[in-house]
């Protein structure tokens, strides 16, 4: 031993354990010295940006909530201890005393406590004396309208995270990343989203009350403003209360607009008929003769058959589209060379995402000639909207050809973003596309669809006094046990835009597998009607019928400032919902909301004395 660590290898050590730890120390200094992105909250409080809609209106509001811990070493007196809790909690006395004899290190004996329960149960836990509880205090949300639009708002997790939906995708916006070392503190921006909570509240009841008359099994309905590509009202049954997110399951939570991909059938064809013009290939007074099928064999001697539902007889493009007929669209794709049409569809948006700021699209699937499971009978049955699949946001997408001269538009869900202060960040502007059809196919294309309305399967969709174009489609659903096409379960969604002479709204409805009746025209065109209604009536559309008269302009509308509240309770009779909903994050009030509009009654009434934890409803109207 003493020959081998010889004083020249003992300096070597000696030196290189030297260079190690003056490394280690070096490396340690610039960590601690380094400035680590934090996102405030964790050390330091935050306020999360709120989410409203394009008028204002509080959607998702910032508030805190409590994880009662327990250390079960610490527990002074057991039982007691589980008796006081027991009410508060909602819980029996005995479920926690054996929580907490089971308990082998600290645990949340309940989570998510409301303002109003904390409170209450840190007065219990002093007046008692108890030990070995703690609070955690988390951010979290309160959702003042509950499961309006709510898979487009989205949820925020206990650790401050968007989950899904807007919560999720705008996280960066609604919640920064800063730096400790900055100086300047951060708070959350806020999100205006395109859509109008009010008309989207009127529409549900509409989409509810199909998808509870026709059974079915889900409902999607999205309008547009077709010259912005702003979403106006994004709707997808069956939905979720975000207040009990947790609860919920996955058909509540699914964004279908977004991220379910389907085959839409003979809406499709508004679509095909307007690259077959485009392209030259069909004209205004071409005839084609339906007998009921489309029966051909390709050049490879392939034997493609595609049925239509009726023997129409000879008729014209826009007839084909009044009665979608399936032979007359077969037989218009055959003129159309494949590769130009699906370029084409590409064009329109089919087979890629929307862009649309929420998470998880889908890009849809679009078939290309050069794809293995290309065949002679691809091309015939895609033009009439089998053989690939869309979203119901890329249909919409889609459609802005047809609102804005040829040009697709993008479709956005933000209107702006503004800081705490209320200066705008960003403001939506329309982002057009490349034009993808003529000023002369858009107007062939609004004349098929409006008598589409008129005299065709669309009938029911007419309004009287503002035209509307529309196109149906119910197309059968693929059977996942069989690979084939179901015989029982059907897509039936019906395309519109008002008014017809020069599209404002595009409105756009599906509804999934209902029960019975399931052909569009009939159950579908309907709901259209009443949607579209509504749109024009609130949008302030001018209708043919519309009564007229003369107003100064000036018009008298409550105040509607918020009362004190100290001793008794105020009267808040004429209050608008937006004031009101100030009073979610109070911390000795629990406030109800309870419709839209103003408030009507109240209880307690006013007069009443102010206790805490005192609950209070609002009646709107």
């Amino acid at each position: 031993m003493n020959e081998f660590i010889s004083r020249k290898r003992f300096s070597v050590i000696v030196v290189l354990t030297a260079l190690v730890a003056l490394y280690i120390i070096i490396t340690y200094g610039a960590l601690a010295t380094k400035t680590v992105p934090v996102r405030r909250g964790s050390s330091q409080e935050m306020v999360r940006g709120t989410i409203v809609d394009r008028n204002g209106k509080p959607l998702a509001v910032s508030t805190n909530f409590y994880h009662l811990s327990v250390t079960p070493s610490a527990i002074n007196d057991l039982q007691k201890t589980a008796t006081v809790l027991a009410p508060v909690l909602q819980m029996n006395a005995s479920q926690i005393v054996q929580s907490i004899q089971e308990a082998t290190r600290v645990f949340y004996l309940k989570k998510r406590l409301d303002e109003t329960e904390y409170d209450t149960l840190r007065k219990l836990i002093q007046v008692n004396n108890l030990t070995g509880l703690k609070f955690d205090k988390i951010p979290g949300r309160v959702y003042p309208e509950h499961d309006l639009a709510s898979q487009l708002i989205g949820f925020m997790g206990d650790d401050g995270e968007g989950l899904a939906g807007i919560e999720y995708s705008m996280q960066r916006d609604l919640a920064p990343v800063f730096s400790q070392n900055v100086g300047e503190s951060r708070d959350g921006q806020n999100v205006y989203l395109t859509i109008d909570a009010n008309l989207q509240y009127k529409l549900e009841k509409i989409a509810l009350n199909a998808m509870e008359s026709t059974q079915a099994e889900s409902v999607m309905m999205v309008a547009a403003d077709g010259k912005t590509g702003e979403i106006l009202s994004y709707i997808s049954l069956p939905s979720v209360d975000l207040n009990q997110y947790r609860t919920s399951t996955p058909a509540q939570r699914q964004d279908r607009p977004a991220v379910v991909a389907y085959e839409p059938g003979s809406v499709f064809k508004v679509f095909s008929v307007a690259t077959f013009f485009d392209a030259g290939l069909i004209s205004r007074d071409e005839t084609f003769v339906c007998d009921g099928r489309y029966d051909v064999s390709t050049a490879n001697g392939e034997r493609v058959r595609i049925t239509c539902l009726d023997h129409h007889g000879t008729i014209t493009a826009e007839q084909a589209l009044q009665y979608s007929c399936n032979d007359a669209l077969a037989q218009m794709s055959a003129k159309i060379n494949s590769e130009y049409f699906i370029n084409k569809l590409k064009e329109l948006g089919f087979g890629s995402r929307t862009g649309v700021n929420l998470p998880g699209e889908t890009a849809g699937l679009v078939k290309t000639p050069s794809d293995r499971l290309w065949s002679g009978r691809s091309k015939p049955t895609i033009s009439i909207g089998q053989e690939i699949s869309v979203s119901a946001l890329q249909m919409v997408r889609a459609a802005t050809t047809l609102t804005n001269h040829g040009v697709p538009l993008e479709l956005s869900v933000v209107s702006r973003i503004t800081d705490q202060d209320n200066n705008d960040v960003l403001v939506h502007t329309p982002q057009a596309g490349q034009q993808v059809f003529s000023d002369a196919t858009v107007a062939y294309i609004l004349e098929c669809m409006k008598s589409t309305a008129q005299v065709g399967t669309g009938h029911r969709a007419a309004l009287g006094d503002i035209s509307i174009g529309v196109k149906t489609g119910t197309a059968q659903m693929i059977d996942t046990t069989t690979g084939g096409y179901s015989d029982t379960d059907f897509i039936s969604n019906c395309i519109a835009v008002f008014p017809a002479e020069n599209p404002q709204i595009i409105l756009y409805i599906v509804i999934t597998k209902a029960k019975g009746e399931t052909y569009a025209g009939r159950i579908v065109a309907p709901v259209v009607a009443e949607a579209a209604d509504v749109i024009i009536d609130h949008m302030g559309l001018s209708r043919e019928s519309a009564a007229s008269l003369a107003h100064s302009g000036l018009i008298s509308v409550p105040a509607g400032s918020l009362p004190e509240i100290v001793n008794v309770l105020p009267d808040f009779t004429g209050i608008p919902k937006r004031n009101l909903t100030a009073l979610l994050t109070h911390d000795k009030l629990n406030v109800v909301i309870k419709g839209d509009g103003y408030v009507v009654a109240q209880n307690p009434p006013a007069g009443t004395p102010v206790t805490e934890g005192m609950t209070i409803e609002f009646y709107l109207e």
